[in-house]
């Protein structure tokens, strides 16, 4: 049995209006500042744990498991409000623990489920730091700014995952066979030759997530464009389908707190040229019958960030970039010291 919580670490549930969702707590008398982390896809709160203790000790840490993830009920996702179910339930963990205004971090989704819950509850958000994440268009289909490539997001959604995946996640595979968690954390998580010691602990938690229509991957249409599906209405990959999910509007808002992006510069989830984008897939040849670049480019997700993060900045925001070389989907991991750092100076500013 694999302990999958860490000393100084306390696991707590919180009931809200909303849902019961399992929150991870590394408590601080008095704190001067709240840090509230928030996990990405096929996982939960427990990665974020070397990065709860590593805050300064005055500096009170949570992170919360989103629905259908982790210790948190596992409760269907409307997709067609994009990630605001995320969203309106971290807030309401937020709300119901009294903690706002607090520092958000969010990884990969996560990154749009605190930009999401900036738009909506700004109230609530002293600091933004997203590690990572989704592009403010959401996940594929997409143009530099925002535009679709088809009206119906061809080729996003719940119909690009890939099914072995699903059922080894739902029959609870801990090996290191090809196509498992484990082989998949350690070609797509994390850079090449990354070797961690909670690597176990890291498996566990990608085994947390809810399988189904409903919550991971979801469901999915057909279409008439390439490469024959579109993006459903249910679960948790058409939450980040474009035309579901666009958080850009940030850039329109009155009051901007800071925001922190970090990102590894060898990421293969989230990039201008992700293996995880059917697009690149079909230019790659990997999926057959590709219509070519004038009509299904690869999303250049790094570079879309950029450019709504500049316009952020411009428009009165203060942005600060840290990529990270040896590094792919999750900096924290891969490169603590840094993380932390960065973290700290956004909170100390």
């Amino acid at each position: 049995m694999v302990e999958t919580i860490f000393p100084g670490i306390v696991a707590r549930t919180v009931e809200t209006p909303r849902l019961v969702a399992g929150v991870l707590e590394r408590r601080a008398d008095a704190p001067s500042a709240t840090v509230v982390f928030v996990h990405g896809n096929v996982s939960s709160s427990l990665f974020w744990q070397p990065a709860m203790l590593a805050l300064p000790p005055g500096i009170a840490a949570y992170a919360v498991d989103l629905r259908g993830f982790g210790d948190s009920e596992t409760l269907p996702v409307d997709a067609t409000r994009g990630l605001r179910d995320f969203s309106d339930d971290v807030a309401s963990v937020i709300d119901a623990l009294d903690l706002g205004p607090v520092h958000l971090v969010g990884w990969s989704m996560g990154g749009g489920v605190v930009m999401q819950l900036l738009l909506d509850r700004p109230d609530l958000v002293a600091s933004l730091t997203l590690q990572s994440p989704v592009s403010p268009y959401g996940f594929g289909g997409t143009a530099l700014h925002g535009s679709l490539f088809t009206t119906d997001a061809a080729g996003t959604g719940g119909g690009g995952v890939n099914p072995d995946f699903v059922a080894r996640l739902e029959a609870g595979d801990r090996s290191d066979e090809a196509g498992s968690p484990r082989a998949v954390y350690r070609s797509s998580y994390v850079a090449p030759g990354f070797v961690s010691e909670h690597e176990d602990v890291w498996v566990e938690s990608m085994l947390s997530t809810a399988i189904g229509p409903d919550n991971y991957p979801g469901d999915s249409i057909g279409s008439e464009n390439w490469p024959g599906f579109a993006p459903g209405g249910r679960g948790v990959l058409n939450t980040m389908a474009p035309t579901v999910f666009d958080v850009s509007g940030i850039v329109d808002l009155a009051a901007k707190p800071p925001i922190l992006w970090i990102h590894g510069a060898q990421d293969a989830i989230v990039g201008d040229a992700s293996f995880f984008d059917l697009n690149q897939l079909g230019a790659a040849g990997i999926i057959p019958g590709w219509p070519g670049a004038e009509i299904a480019p690869p999303q250049p997700m790094i570079s879309q960030t950029r450019a709504v993060l500049a316009r952020y900045s411009g428009a009165g925001g203060t942005v600060t970039e840290l990529e990270l070389e040896n590094c792919g989907h999750s900096p924290h991991l891969e490169h603590p010291e840094a993380f932390s750092a960065a973290l700290a100076a956004l909170i100390a500013a």
